[in-house]
């Protein structure tokens, strides 16, 4: 199978997404220092660039976040490059571990909100390069975690307050706000 490798700006001008024509990964890791990285062959050796600041896998693409001094013109070719060959060359993502994919867990209202994330929130937020986790429910404040481009984002808050939280108040009268939880 040939590696078509294909590049998307996100919202977050330090972050640019690499598509790939093959799936990656199921669900998303989120490496988002170079210690982080030391399970990761991809990743670790996406960091031994001196301009790779971040580095967010999920389903078909990888968000690569750059240093304030790299510019996307002169550093997108070489990340393009590398990005085909660690595909094609099957680099893994995370060491094998053997973890079962995790089930909504809590109340009805729990479940209820993080089927709504995983539902109508997750695709929207993957498609600009990054993820969103859920994390608690508590006095009517949903807590959930943006990785990925969105960490750092200029536009997550407005994201996170008129879209995700604007979403889940229409569908859960009992949410009155959402906030994020910093990394």
């Amino acid at each position: 199978m040939t590696i078509n490798v294909y590049t998307e700006q996100t919202p977050n001008p330090a972050t640019m997404k690499f598509m790939v024509n093959k799936l990656l990964i199921n669900g998303s890791e989120d490496f988002a220092t170079k210690e982080s990285a030391e399970l990761s062959p991809f990743a670790k050796e996406l960091f031994k660039f001196n301009f790779v600041n971040g580095v967010f896998f999920a389903s078909n693409f990888v968000t690569i976040t750059k240093t304030e001094d790299a510019e996307w013109p002169d550093i997108e070719p070489i990340l393009k490059e590398f990005v085909k060959g660690a595909v094609e060359s099957e680099y893994k993502i995370k060491e094998e571990t053997s973890e079962a994919p995790t089930a909504f867990e809590g109340t009805d209202l729990e479940i209820k909100i993080q089927q709504i994330l995983h539902d109508y929130v997750r695709p929207a937020v993957e498609q600009d390069g990054g993820a969103i986790s859920y994390k608690s429910f508590e006095e009517g404040v949903v807590t959930v975690e943006l990785r990925g481009s969105c960490s750092g984002c200029p536009s997550s808050t407005i994201t996170l307050k008129s879209g995700i939280q604007n979403l889940l108040q229409r569908m859960v009268p009992e949410v009155k706000e959402v906030v994020s939880e910093a990394l």
